[in-house]
């Protein structure tokens, strides 16, 4: 994201070939100051996410050519998207969809019909965790694992493990304060915040997909109460 925390500040790039819906959305976001583009399709969104190189990503679900999920995939597959924060927007409500944006790298999940209002809430609750990040020592290294906070980096037998923000914010979080054991209500608000609505689910997905990347045995699970980093 832009360093600076005003409404110029930020691109917006807007995913969906709902014609209607992406006019509905240009007009509250540019009334707002945001610097919006539009695509029609996943195909396209990647072609404009290159030129632009947007700060957020409303991205519809079911589009033709490339749904959203994939198109997701692909952008964290690149490193100029890593922190990109990326919004779905979709008519498709249920947990399983929720679920696999969030597995693809989603930051938020917004069910339609679109309240204007809401987004831009949300949008400005983005601009506010820029604005005021959580201080913290800039390395970790603990079991093995180097992590690298300015970074965004993990080091593990001398190779770097890039995770997407989201993972890594959450790795970092649990290893700062190994042994100590956190309820997935308080891994959301701690990594996700106050005014992003997600599901506690979430919190399994993201700690599936670190263990993936890093090991099984560096976090464990808590059967009923959350999960905590293991420091040997």
């Amino acid at each position: 994201m832009q360093s600076s925390t005003t409404p110029t500040a930020y691109k917006i790039l807007v995913v969906d070939d709902d014609p209607d819906i992406v006019e509905l959305l240009e007009y509250n976001l540019r009334r707002e100051g945001y610097t919006v583009s539009s695509a029609p399709n996943g195909r396209r969104a990647l072609e404009m996410a290159a030129e632009v190189k947007p700060d957020i990503i409303l991205l519809d679900v079911m589009m033709p050519q490339l749904d959203g999920i994939a198109t997701c995939r692909l952008l964290r597959e690149q490193p100029q998207f890593r922190d990109t924060y990326i919004i779905f927007l979709t008519a498709r409500a249920e947990e399983f969809s929720e679920v696999a944006a969030f597995d693809a790298g989603a930051d938020d999940f917004i069910a339609k019909p679109i309240k204007p209002r809401a987004l831009l809430s949300r949008l400005t609750a983005y601009a506010r965790r820029d604005r005021d990040p959580q201080p913290q020592s800039e390395t970790i290294k603990i079991n093995g694992l180097t992590i690298d906070r300015t970074g965004y980096a993990v080091y593990q037998g001398g190779q770097k493990i890039m995770l997407p923000k989201k993972e890594f914010e959450l790795l970092s979080f649990l290893a700062a304060s190994p042994h100590k054991v956190f309820g997935r209500d308080e891994l959301l608000q701690n990594i996700w915040g106050n005014d992003v609505f997600v599901l506690a689910r979430t919190v399994d997905v993201h700690v599936r997909k670190v263990r993936e990347k890093v090991g099984d045995h560096h976090i464990q699970t808590i059967k009923g109460v959350g999960y905590k980093f293991n420091k040997e």
